[in-house]
């Protein structure tokens, strides 16, 4: 009958929706070769489940090396799914949303409502051993989230892939993941081409801040975020001396303490801009760029230029959706801010986004 129609049709629509490819950064530098790489390890041709596990630290590509391989192959398999910012999800005590995702792409839009973990894990061992399925977890912090999601070799189809990208290699220990890829620096060759692309807008520095730029580069160690962000901030100063400046800044913070390096960009902005970029970090990753505006407004922030400044820098994204997005290497420094100051007690900070301090800081203030 016609509602059984139209409820194959909606099934059919949300199938094809999570099938979508992914969004990816319109410009990479460096990616087909490391993509080949893991390719490599994931062994298509090969029957058997593999688990392949990517690693490395913030801001060195795993995300966005997983949403490439994740487009290249995604139309192969019965079903696949990407289950990102884990170690977000798992702070917030989400665990148990992200496997109903997981569970919903695999099952072709089918939502069913778990309650706990362990019943999720129940469900995916009894319907995915039929199917050839990708998954990528990414961001994943703790073995201990990789259990809860309940993916394991021996409860997927055969020829099923499953990718983990993790800062922690040890991680991987936990499914006893063999195949494991650490993607590199990008080169020197590699990393000028992105810095002048976003300092630029071309392949190649102009002339008068070829070595500056060459400087600036080496002394950011090829790390393509750092890179993209620093770019970005340099974009509009034309004037060489702040170059200067910026290259001293950056040669003064040990090349390991990332979050301190970036936040000489974050130290670039108003004080508006500031507010904002904290806001979206604490609180409104995954919000609708609208409706984060039109509260911004309400507040006398008047943000549409504000958050056009803080794409322009690449301090934030916006994706098909319209949805507010940050790299985890900068929500993790603008959380940082707020707490550097009175990092163990909540109650002073200017925001809050972990539940238990939520509460605790209410339940002083009855």
């Amino acid at each position: 009958n016609e509602a059984k129609l139209i409820q194959l049709i909606v099934k059919e629509v949300l199938r094809q929706f999570d099938s979508a490819p992914l969004d990816v950064v319109e410009y990479l530098v460096g990616i087909d070769s490391r993509a080949e790489d893991v390719m490599k390890l994931l062994s298509l041709e090969v029957k058997d489940v593999k688990m392949v596990g990517i690693h490395g630290m913030g801001g060195i590509g795993k995300t966005t090396l997983s949403r490439v391989i994740y487009n290249r192959l995604f139309d192969s398999f019965d079903a696949c799914s990407f289950i990102p910012n884990i170690r977000e999800a798992a702070a917030q005590h989400r665990l148990v949303n992200l496997q109903e995702k997981l569970i919903a792409n695999i099952l072709g839009g089918k939502e069913i409502k778990i309650d706990d973990t362990s019943r999720g894990a129940v469900i995916i061992k009894e319907r995915f051993h039929t199917k050839r399925v990708l998954v990528v977890l990414d961001d994943v912090d703790h073995e201990e989230q990789i259990k809860a999601l309940a993916v394991r070799e021996e409860w997927l189809g055969k020829g099923s892939r499953v990718i983990v990208t993790t800062r922690n290699e040890h991680v991987l220990n936990v499914q006893n993941i063999q195949e494991r890829y650490q993607p590199d620096y990008l080169n020197n060759v590699e990393s000028l081409q992105l810095f002048s692309h976003h300092a630029f807008g071309r392949v190649y520095p102009t002339e008068k801040y070829v070595r500056l730029s060459k400087k600036i580069v080496s002394a950011t160690g090829g790390l393509p975020l750092a890179l993209e962000v620093f770019g970005c901030f340099l974009f509009d100063k034309n004037d060489v001396k702040e170059w200067q400046d910026f290259l001293e800044k950056l040669k003064r913070i040990p090349f390991n303490d990332v979050q301190k390096r970036l936040r000489i960009s974050y130290d670039g902005l108003d004080h508006n801009e500031q507010k904002i970029f904290l806001d979206i970090a604490c609180l409104l990753v995954g919000m609708d760029k609208d409706d984060a505006i039109y509260v911004w407004n309400t507040c006398d922030l008047y943000a549409n230029l504000t958050v056009k400044v803080l794409l322009h820098k690449s301090l934030i994204k916006v994706d098909k959706s319209k949805k507010l997005e940050m790299h985890d290497q900068l929500r993790d420094m603008g959380r940082w801010i707020v707490r550097e100051c009175h990092p163990y007690e909540p109650s002073l900070h200017s925001r809050l986004w972990l539940h238990e301090e939520v509460l605790d800081v209410l339940g002083e203030n009855k």
